[in-house]
Formats: structure tokens, C-alpha cells, sequence
């Protein structure tokens, strides 16, 4: 992987950017980095490593982000990770919600950035992918400038190969995950400001992106672009970052061809696994047609039919019927 493949990435969503979105994205775009949902440490040791890792080699490049605190056990599931082709691990300082702060891990480690620092270097002495740190500007009432640049200075130090900050801070009590964010402020000279004070460091900014327009901005200032909430609610604007980013000839693809070819790899999977529900792969394609005519019509089908006992790529393939005239 080059420094390159990280110009533009795909936010790690929980719920969203699972292997079936990421097969979809590919599609999509050839080069963007992808990234999965967290895992959390003690999920990979203790539980189905197959069903939590597994994913299809046509994302790559692909990044594995995980949450926890332990450099031993980071250790353990990077070398996995590293074995299973994974491009890059990324350790989760900046999710804020209860649960990441009962497991010491996400936002909740923007307090500890020695025990960060301690995580990266264990990884960086084991396994020869990359490692990157994915923060946020500052947490609760810690969210001077000073306090940021001594975590990020801490990382550089262990060796951090990438670091992407969302540029609001955020609360660890008080707003959920989804108030955090939008409530908290954006600002994107605090990240810049960053790039200056460290511009040997491969830096990204994340946070309220969502047109080209806005990452030619950023990348003014910055290496790299991290889009979030606009990759899944409007997933067809990657059609074009390719082009505009990586020097690629231009996508021709359409949504209904990114449809029929999710049609196939929907059928694939269903016959591999008996337990995987249409609406599990279907519910990434609800935006797909976005601004069309019939897109409407199309999520209220799938809505109504993707989630029924019987569903199937039938099921799939009625609602894709209503573009194909």
C-alpha cells in the first residue's frame, strides 16, 4: 500500500460499513480506502474470529479498525489481521459512547495517550502493515490545543504511520453517538494547524464532508479526506473520486449496474450462508438510486419486502425492475 491509498477514505460506521456495504463500495471506487466497523479486542479473542474478520479480497485496500487498550492483545489480533491481508490497523480513539468508556477504549483514550502510544509501538515492533490512529479534536472540557498536540506528538513518537482526526471534539457523557456527531463544533483549522505543527506526518480530516468540492478544500491543507454519513446516504458520488483523486479514467458505471452486480453477489452469499437475511446486504443499497426517478419507489419495496420471512434475490431483483425500462 502507498501513502496514496489513504488520500480518500470511507469512515469505519457501526452498522453500516460492513463487508457487504464494502463489496458494494468497490464497485464503486477502485481506490478509496475502506474501512471496517470496529471490533473490539476481546471480541476477536474470545469470539468468532471467522465471522469478525472475514471479508471479500475485492475491497482491499481495506483497513481494520479496533478498540481496546491493551498493547499485548493489539499485538496478537495485528498479526492476525496482517495474516488474514488486511492493509492497515486503526486503532479507535474516537468513538464516544458509554460503552467504549466502561472498556477504556474509543474517545475515552484521548485521555491516555502514552497507553496509545504504547498500543502503536507494540504493533509497529510486530507487524510490517501500516498502523494509524483515527481521534478526534479533544473530549469533554479537555479540548485545548496544547492537549491535542501532546497526543498526537505521543503518536509520532511510537512511530504512527497515519493519523485522522474528526475535528469536533466530543462528550463521553451527555450526547449520544449520533448527537456527537453533529452538536459538537466543527473545526477544521484545529487539523490544519496540526499538518503544520507535524508536517512530516500523513494526516486526514474527517467530519461534515461531503462533496468533491469540499475534499479538494481540504486537501489544501491536508494528505488525506476521511467522508463518513454522505459515503452511505448518497454512495454513487465515489463514482467520480477515482477520477478526481487517483488519476483514473472515468467511471462509467451506473447505479443499476452496481445493482445487478450486487444481485450476483447477493445470490453468492446466500447460497455460502443459510443464516445471511436479503436485508442484511440490501438495507447498503437503499441509497443507491439516489435523485433517480423511481428511487422512491424502489426503498419503499425493498422496506416493505427485504425483511419478510420468505425475502429473497427475487425479491431483490422486483424492486431493481422498476429502473430497468
Amino acid at each position: 500500500m502507498n501513502q496514496s491509498s489513504r488520500k480518500i477514505c470511507i469512515a469505519p460506521m457501526l452498522d453500516w460499513t460492513d463487508k457487504h456495504y464494502r463489496y458494494m463500495m468497490r464497485l464503486i471506487t477502485k481506490k478509496t480506502m475502506l474501512y471496517t466497523e470496529m471490533v473490539t479486542l476481546n471480541a476477536i479473542l474470545h469470539g468468532n474470529k471467522d465471522f469478525l474478520l472475514k471479508y471479500n479480497p475485492e475491497e482491499n485496500p481495506v483497513t481494520l479498525q479496533l478498540g481496546g487498550c491493551v498493547p499485548e492483545d493489539f499485538i496478537t489480533c495485528g498479526k492476525l489481521a496482517e495474516k488474514l491481508g488486511y492493509d492497515e490497523i486503526n486503532i479507535n480513539v474516537g468513538c464516544p459512547s458509554e460503552r467504549v468508556k466502561k472498556g477504556n477504549f474509543g474517545l475515552s483514550l484521548m485521555a491516555e495517550p502514552n497507553l496509545v502510544a504504547d498500543c502503536v509501538k507494540a504493533m509497529k515492533d510486530s507487524i510490517n502493515i501500516p498502523v494509524s490512529v483515527k481521534c478526534r479534536i479533544g473530549y469533554d472540557h479537555n479540548d485545548s490545543y496544547e492537549e491535542l498536540y501532546n497526543f498526537v506528538d505521543k503518536q509520532v513518537q511510537a512511530g504512527v504511520d497515519f493519523v485522522c482526526i474528526h475535528a469536533r471534539k466530543g462528550w463521553l457523557s451527555g450526547l449520544s453517538p449520533k448527537e456527537n456527531r453533529t452538536i459538537p463544533e466543527l473545526k477544521y483549522d484545529t487539523v490544519y494547524n496540526i499538518k503544520k505543527d507535524f508536517p512530516n506526518l500523513e494526516l486526514g480530516i474527517n467530519g461534515g464532508i461531503t462533496s468533491i468540492e469540499d475534499t479538494h478544500k481540504h486537501l489544501e491543507h491536508v494528505d488525506s479526506v476521511m467522508i463518513g454519513r454522505e459515503a452511505y446516504h448518497n454512495p454513487m458520488i465515489f463514482r467520480d473520486f477515482d477520477h478526481e483523486f487517483y488519476n483514473q479514467e472515468q467511471s462509467q458505471i451506473t447505479p443499476l449496474e452496481v445493482g445487478y452486480k450486487m444481485a450476483e453477489y447477493i445470490t453468492q452469499q446466500m447460497q455460502k450462508d443459510p443464516f445471511i437475511k436479503l436485508n442484511n446486504i440490501t438495507k447498503h443499497t437503499l441509497n443507491l438510486f439516489n435523485g433517480l426517478p423511481n428511487a422512491r419507489v424502489y426503498r419503499r419495496y425493498l422496506s416493505e419486502n427485504a425483511t419478510k420471512k420468505d425475502a429473497n434475490i427475487d425479491t431483490f431483483l422486483a424492486a431493481l425492475k422498476v429502473f430497468d425500462k
